[in-house]
């Protein structure tokens, strides 16, 4: 029987913190940020956490 493959597009997207939970990045940080206001830039930063019910499919393509 072959190994399962992992889904490379989701281990570049997605890394497992020592608690267990998913970090994910968020949508709409890549350019023309000058036409959000800065409260929405600002609530974008950093990373976020993968909901309970995700976790579990990700988990699976990342192995």
């Amino acid at each position: 029987m072959p190994k399962m493959k992992s889904v490379k597009g989701a281990v570049k997207r997605f890394k497992v913190k020592k608690n267990g939970s998913i970090k994910r990045g968020k949508a709409y940080r890549s350019h023309i940020l000058t036409k959000q206001d800065a409260g929405t830039r600002r609530k974008q930063n950093g990373p976020a956490v993968v909901s309970k019910t995700d976790s579990a499919s990700i988990k699976a393509m990342i192995n």
